[in-house]
């Protein structure tokens, strides 16, 4: 299992995640991309913890997904299955176990002060942390996908299922956008990433 997670982690985590895997007794799955999500965790009826991690995210990405999902699973344990599944049990778990791996043999030095200011309060997913979500951003593969908050008003873009549209005005922090072939507008998340089209 444990050269399994290797490819996936950064080297100087992989012994403490895989103590944290063992110690809650976790069956990790990586798996091909979904899009609305990066990882989740789910308890199976016959007690088993299983979490998924998407394969294609960067190694920090990976690392903070696999740890949010464990924190899903000890907050749970620890507090009882009504808790709200982001709220404050969860916050003070995810820190936890999180602050013990933002170290620079884990976490490149321009990540680690992003790092400290998100885990003040981290949020359920660090895609709404948008400094946070650039500066991550930069360790992908390099893709065609850009910000919704990176293109310019009035950019026509694509979405992951060849839905497209054009970007509209700022509302509060969400963009509306205005599909093209029906004419509706959607609000969209400043990180959600797009293809550009050509203008």
């Amino acid at each position: 299992m444990k050269d399994k997670l290797a490819p996936y982690i950064p080297e100087h985590a992989l012994d403490s995640v895989f103590e944290l895997i063992k110690l809650n007794r976790v069956h990790l799955k990586i798996v091909n991309e979904r899009v609305t999500r990066h990882g989740d965790y789910r308890k199976h009826p016959d007690g088993y913890h299983q979490i998924t991690v998407n394969a294609s995210l960067n190694k920090y990405r990976f690392l903070m997904t696999l740890i949010h999902e464990i924190a899903h699973l000890v907050a749970f344990e620890k507090y009882g299955r009504n808790i709200k599944p982001h709220g404050d049990e969860w916050k003070l778990t995810f820190q936890r176990l999180m602050v013990p791996f933002l170290r620079p043999e884990i976490f490149p030095n321009q990540l680690l002060p992003l790092l400290a200011r998100h885990f003040r309060n981290p949020k359920a997913s660090s895609d709404t942390d948008a400094t946070l979500a650039l500066a991550l951003k930069q360790f992908d593969p390099a893709n065609d996908k850009n910000y919704i908050f990176e293109i310019p008003y009035g950019s026509v873009f694509r979405i992951h299922n060849g839905r497209i549209f054009k970007k509209g005005a700022q509302r509060i922090k969400r963009f509306e956008c205005m599909e093209l072939s029906s004419g509706r507008v959607y609000l969209f998340n400043p990180n959600a990433e797009v293809e550009l089209l050509p203008g």
